[in-house]
């Protein structure tokens, strides 16, 4: 990476901030099971 896309680079992280994460905390959370769990106990009859 040359000085240019450096600067390029940062000049971006400090108007947008960091980079997002690959996953987001409910895709990284153990309680997802629990969440499809009570969901699957709660769904309305008519979205089968």
């Amino acid at each position: 990476m040359d000085d240019q896309a450096r600067r390029r680079d940062e000049r971006l992280r400090r108007a947008f901030g960091e980079v997002l994460p690959d996953t987001t905390d409910d895709e990284r959370s153990d309680e997802q099971a629990d969440r499809d769990e009570w969901y699957e106990e709660n769904r309305p009859p008519h979205h089968g």
